[in-house]
């Protein structure tokens, strides 16, 4: 394994590349039509109030994208559900389901760079993995390495054998890694300090007027002000400084003018913290991806668990051989976890020093109205993958399961600054 030199990914846990290989460099995203993703779903049947429609965008994030559509359709965006969150600067296919949506008023919307298909009626909405995983195609420009098949040929290999499974950077915010630190407040029940970091967090990476206008927020807590300093097209901290100006002091409720799901991925980025921080101590403590260890978490096909023993290491082995287990880590919520387990360590520290208990989890599920029992996800993303060279550039194909992060792929083949994937 090697070391990742990158601030940006330490700062959320991603500590390691699953390869000692040297990676091929470029660009990625040149282009939105250079990252295409398309949502893989099961046929729509039946009847119900919820319409269906097949959703195409380029370079538009999803939240602000729903939103403008409900503006144009004149209703809330609440009405408004999907079963994943699609990359920003990319060309994405994917479905979303409407409440009570008319057919003719979906036929009428026009927005650049968006096309809305309707495909059929649900009884029921689409929710956050509820689709069976996404099929990349994605173009890498101006490679640097001089050998490409033979060095792709490689990785190939070992994307088959598996990498890190870690959550991308993108999930804690490319720009402004805050979901995580979000989440961590709202656990901990601080609003104030939630609604602080949400808005009042700057990075190097935002325009100085903006870094501005959050330091002085920061530092003065005044909506009245932050509104006349904050964007326009910051639309989130403007609704909840509105909020604020007319209900002074209110920081639950300033979160809760957020939508909803933004609202439940605060609390869920401070688990897949959790989870980057406890996958990258197992790396530092040099075990490997598809050798169990004792205290490992073996995660079978029907999602029932059980923990690595002495007595048991080589059952364990002979299952993670034939494919009927994988190795995984066991993230806190709401539940008491099922196993202690030495894999869970540093999650276990990181809420102990917060003092974050299951009771906080509860709390925040009530809060959200969203369940964070905690949950089991496997440390290594295997997938089989093709490609092709053409000059310096570089093509990619290959389908993750919901929850995997096709940056994971990239990240490790071209091994260059994070912030340059997204």
């Amino acid at each position: 394994m090697k070391v990742s030199p990158y601030l940006c990914e330490r700062e959320v846990g991603i500590e390691f590349y699953a390869s000692d290989l040297s990676g091929i460099g470029g660009t990625l995203r040149k282009k939105a039509e250079d990252f295409t993703v398309d949502e893989l779903f099961s046929p729509v049947t039946g009847d119900g109030p919820y319409l269906v429609c097949r959703l195409v965008k380029k370079d538009w994030e999803l939240h602000h994208l729903i939103k403008e559509i409900a503006k144009k359709l004149g209703i809330s965006h609440r009405r408004i559900a999907w079963a994943g969150t699609k990359d920003k600067h990319a060309l994405t296919s994917q479905l979303i389901s409407i409440y009570n949506g008319n057919i003719n008023d979906i036929s009428n919307l026009s927005i650049k760079d968006v096309r809305i298909e309707c495909i059929g009626n649900s009884p029921e909405p689409l929710s956050l993995g509820m689709l069976n995983g996404n099929r990349f195609s994605i173009w890498i420009r101006d490679c640097s390495d001089d050998d490409l098949p033979d060095r792709l040929h490689m990785y190939q290999a070992i994307i088959q054998t598996g990498v890190l499974n870690y959550y991308g950077v993108q999930r804690f915010g490319v720009i402004r890694p805050i979901t995580h630190h979000v989440g961590e407040k709202i656990l901990r029940g601080d609003f104030e300090g939630a609604v602080m970091a949400y808005i009042g967090l700057s990075f190097p990476q935002e325009p100085e007027l903006i870094q501005s206008a959050r330091n002085n927020f920061l530092l003065n807590r005044n909506p009245y002000d932050g509104l006349h300093e904050l964007p326009v097209h910051l639309s989130y901290e403007r609704a909840m400084l509105h909020y604020l100006v007319t209900h002074t002091g209110d920081y639950r409720g300033a979160l809760k003018v957020l939508p909803p799901k933004l609202l439940s991925m605060f609390v869920s980025a401070f688990q897949s913290y959790l989870f980057n921080r406890s996958l990258s101590y197992r790396c530092a403590e040099g075990q490997l991806l598809g050798e169990p260890n004792i205290g490992d978490i073996l995660i079978f096909e029907n999602k029932k668990l059980d923990i690595v023993t002495s007595s048991n290491i080589q059952v364990a082995t002979l299952h993670l051989n034939r494919g009927r287990a994988k190795i995984g880590l066991c993230i806190p919520g709401s539940k008491p976890l099922p196993f202690k387990s030495s894999s869970n360590v540093i999650a276990s520290q990181i809420l102990d020093e917060k003092n974050i208990s299951d009771q906080q989890f509860k709390e925040a599920s009530t809060f959200v109205n969203t369940t964070f029992s905690g949950y089991s996800r496997e440390i290594a993303l295997k997938t089989n993958i093709s490609y092709g060279v053409s000059g310096n550039d570089v093509y990619l194909e290959f389908s993750l399961l919901p929850g995997q992060y096709a940056t994971t792929i990239c990240r490790e083949i071209m091994k260059v600054d994070p912030l340059t994937l997204i």
